[in-house]
């Protein structure tokens, strides 16, 4: 409290035990937390599910206390103080309303395997927040979405949040103004943004990338130098690509060719050398430190007296979709997009970064790679596909219990359930007290099954949802009376090898009924590829042949050595028209 911490500063708190222990009013976080529900018994504190309370360290909890070490060290982490209560004094109190309102930004993201295992582990955040307000009756918490680039949102709403869509404001009237967007004609004030579509046939792309970068950065020095400051939103250069592997690329680019290419870019009439360029990169390899520091840069404005510091503008970032969601820089006005994005709504989100202020009009430059249709089809349709982009957004793919999506997530979604909504089965060895004939365990799967069914509009999946959460408890009930050990969630700190874990992690093996992601992200595992025998080109690599390994039981692939001389002249007796031949 303000009497007991002054000058604490302001009341936020980063830490996971912090938030547990406070339980703010209000909490920032990304859906990949959602992977967080089966590990984590401290996070039922957030849904309100507390009993105690000490006056001066905030909500308790058993597993929180586990966490802290406060069990074999009471007396440390929770020390006595004069007047106040003791070393372990907490009252006791009554649980607390789950979250009333859930916020989802950027919506449009919410595709995908991401949006599928998001739309899957919603069925028991839904759950979870849910208040019983009067007998028979539930009230849940309200959701609200918002974003900007979106089709079919209806169905998206009703796959992720199990909701009817209302959208707010609704359809006016005037095309040209609705309410959070109002379309002005292009004047000094408010001058809008211009695409250019650049693709040069014959050409290899690295090529023209380096030229196009060195023409465009060397025309804004030009324009700075005959013009000063009202050149400034051109002076940074915002790179675009599609995949890391494309713009590392262009960063060794960058690092040698352009640089060269800049330095004498003044025999050019119109325009200017660049000796110094500062590069830097908004991508996953960018740690989040570093992110802050290229965002306060990118709002330098661009000062030629400065010298190679941290207080220089950067001359050139390159980015993957990380500049797509968040980077509100009103600065910047140039953006060379190298290739077609995939999705149109990410090419609207991407394009959008630049010409967001009045300063200076947006150029966006986009790239296309003529060996690639797609490309090629959007540069013959350019003007008419911007005239209506809008118009051209994909719906999205959102199928939270699929057959992949259940394989994947079913499990971290029962044990979150299970152990979030009842304090025995709460604490890491909890997994002891859940019993398979419990009404309340029966309930919940119900509770799945009928939300698998509405989403799907199949009784397919509700039967199969319900078959597989009955499994799931059939073995469970096994595991707790084979194992001798103590059968826990997840492996507990302090104890020494006595445990016998139930969940798995994903990288400890291959993915198994028990298994649970970490991460969101963890979806897509790497696979390996065998070329079966009936491939017309299977006589161009070497053979295959199945060894089964000593211990791990599992067939594995492993090659038959063949020299390079049989591979060249395997290659050489191939027919030129056989499948895939020439083919890199």
């Amino acid at each position: 409290t303000e009497r007991q911490r002054p000058n604490e500063g302001l009341p936020v708190v980063t830490v996971d035990e912090e938030i547990y222990r406070l339980l703010p009013a209000f909490i920032i976080a990304t859906v990949d937390k959602f992977a967080q529900l089966p590990w984590k018994g401290p996070l039922a504190m957030l849904f309100g599910r507390v009993d105690k309370r000490c006056e001066r360290h905030g909500y308790r909890s058993d597993a929180l206390d586990r966490d802290l070490s406060e069990l074999r060290e009471p007396e440390r982490f929770h020390p006595a103080d004069g007047a106040l209560p003791s070393a372990n004094a907490a009252v006791a109190c009554g649980p607390l309303r789950p979250p009333d309102l859930i916020i989802q930004d950027e919506l449009h993201l919410i595709t995908g395997p991401l949006g599928t295992l998001a739309g899957l582990y919603e069925a028991a955040v839904d759950r979870l927040a849910s208040w019983p307000c009067a007998p028979g009756t539930t009230t849940r918490p309200k959701v609200v979405a918002s974003t900007a680039t979106i089709r079919r949102a209806g169905e998206q709403a009703f796959a992720v949040f199990h909701r009817q869509l209302r959208l707010f404001p609704p359809p006016v009237l005037d095309i040209d103004d609705t309410f959070f967007a109002r379309q002005l004609p292009v004047t000094p004030d408010s001058p809008g943004r211009a695409y250019l579509g650049i693709c040069a046939h014959g050409r290899r792309l690295k090529e023209v990338e380096n030229r196009v970068f060195a023409t465009v950065m060397a025309a804004a020095q030009a324009t700075y130098e005959r013009y000063g400051a009202q050149a400034d939103p051109w002076m940074t250069t915002v790179g675009y690509f599609n995949a890391i592997r494309e713009l590392a690329g262009m960063k060794r680019l960058a690092d040698d060719e352009l640089r060269k290419r800049l330095q004498r870019s003044d025999r050019i009439p119109g325009l200017a050398s660049r000796v110094w360029i500062d590069v830097k990169e908004l991508t996953s390899r960018v740690s989040s430190t570093e992110i802050r520091t290229i965002l306060d840069r990118l709002r330098t404005p661009f000062d030629p007296t400065a010298g190679a510091d941290a207080d220089r503008p950067v001359d050139l970032v390159l980015a993957t979709n990380m500049i797509s969601v968040g980077v509100d820089v009103p600065r910047l006005g140039l953006l060379v997009a190298v290739g077609q994005p995939k999705s149109t709504a990410e090419y609207i989100q991407a394009t959008s970064r630049v010409g967001r202020s009045a300063a200076g009009p947006g150029l966006v430059i986009t790239l296309y790679n003529w060996t690639r249709p797609r490309d090629l089809s959007h540069y013959e349709t350019f003007e008419h596909f911007h005239d209506t982009f809008y118009r051209q957004v994909e719906p999205l793919s959102v199928t939270p219990f699929s057959a992949g999506a259940r394989d994947k997530g079913l499990t971290a979604v029962l044990i979150g359930l299970l152990r979030h909504t009842a304090s025995a089965r709460n604490p890491a060895e909890g997994v002891r007290a859940i019993d398979r004939h419990d009404p309340d365990v029966a309930e919940l799967v119900g509770y799945l099954a009928e939300r698998a069914g509405d989403v799907a509009a199949d009784n397919t999946a509700r039967h199969q949802i319900r078959s597989e959460l009955h499994a799931r408890l059939d073995d469970l009930a096994i595991k707790q009376t084979v194992h001798g050990g103590v059968l826990t969630y997840e492996r507990e700190a302090g104890r020494k090898g006595t445990e016998v874990r139930l969940l798995k992690k994903a990288e400890e093996g291959p993915w198994e009924r028990w298994t649970c992601p970490m991460s969101l992200r963890e979806t897509e595992p790497g696979v390996n590829l065998l070329i079966e025998p009936k491939d017309p080109t299977y006589h161009l690599h070497p053979p295959y042949t199945f060894v089964r390994p000593p211990q791990a039981g599992k067939a594995r692939v492993a090659p038959v050595t063949a020299s390079h001389d049989e591979l060249a002249d395997a290659a050489d007796d191939a027919p030129s028209d056989a499948p895939g031949n020439g083919v890199g």
